[in-house]
């Protein structure tokens, strides 16, 4: 499941009942009582229970909140109403929750922050400027962005240098604000031909930035395929990690269903005192309710190291 996908099903919750007053389904289909809280910040996105309940954004987020999640994130979120993302906001305060890291600027089509353009430029500054007021709205701590595709007829040292330049007039914007980016590399077998795709690359880069407020969200389905040793490149990476993306490999399902050993990589955060959110975004194995109880079993038992 790509990111685009992922932006379309977020962009299509419903909005209209507050979760004060839950709908019918939600009330009905909880499939756990109390159930006590997971011991990582695991994050599900809208539309992932919609089975369990019921369409409404925030009966989902009451709902996600039953069964012992701290977080949720919406990549789809700057493309929400104000209205909506204020909503969300008093939503998640209420219930004691965080709201992951949302897609700022991911275009994947484009050769942005690898040139020096000052179009360009112009362009990720004013987006830059877009999420810091969603950020506002909204309490988000972290904004997502994707440095685009590479360019053939350039050298991979000079795009990274504008990468990093491109990188420091946004982050600037950003600490001014206390939102921090976080950087994402995807695997060049899924998305071919994107400058960013190697945690020690993104490393190399936050390093140069040199601001709190550029950071990495390290996708560890994306990070298996391209490289693996997750664990190692965690600990090394680790000053300038934010944020994870969860996802099996193969597949990009939840976690069970492919070779990564998720239960030892969540042990080994929960010793590491990672408090951060981790963000399930994945599809999911089965169908309907079931798939949806499944994978809500999937994380119990990778929780329970």
């Amino acid at each position: 499941m790509d990111r685009r996908r992922f932006i379309a099903a977020s962009l299509v919750s419903g909005t209209s009942i507050s979760f004060a007053t839950p709908s019918l389904a939600a009330q009905e289909t909880s499939p756990t009582n109390s159930p006590k809280p997971f011991r990582l910040n695991y994050a599900p996105h809208p539309g992932m229970f919609k089975n369990l309940a019921g369409n409404n954004l925030f009966d989902q987020i009451k709902f996600i909140h039953d069964q012992g999640f701290g977080a949720i994130f919406d990549n789809g979120l700057m493309g929400k109403s104000a209205d909506t993302q204020e909503k969300i906001a008093e939503t998640l305060r209420a219930l004691n929750m965080e709201l992951g890291p949302f897609v700022l600027y991911a275009d994947f089509g484009v050769k942005s922050f690898v040139t020096q353009n000052s179009d360009i430029r112009n362009m990720l500054t004013d987006k830059t400027k877009q999420g810091v007021e969603t950020a506002k709205r909204t309490g988000a701590k972290w904004a997502l962005m994707v440095p685009g595709r590479y360019d053939e007829s350039l050298e991979w040292d000079y795009q990274t240098a504008n990468v990093v330049d491109n990188l420091k007039y946004c982050a600037d914007i950003c600490e001014k604000a206390g939102l921090t980016i976080v950087i994402e590399p995807l695997n060049p077998h899924d998305h071919p031909g994107l400058f960013l795709t190697k945690i020690p690359q993104a490393y190399q880069i936050c390093r140069a930035v040199n601001s709190p407020a550029c950071k990495i969200v390290d996708d560890l389905y994306h990070q298996q395929i391209t490289e693996g040793n997750l664990i190692p490149n965690i600990d090394r990476a680790w000053s300038d990690i934010a944020s994870f993306h969860l996802g099996d490999n193969p597949g990009r399902k939840e976690p069970g269903t492919g070779e990564i050993n998720y239960k030892n990589i969540f042990k080994h955060l929960h010793e590491k005192k990672y408090t951060g959110v981790l963000c399930m975004e994945h599809g999911i194995s089965g169908n309907g309710r079931d798939g949806e109880l499944a994978l809500l079993e999937a994380y119990r038992v990778c929780d329970s190291f």
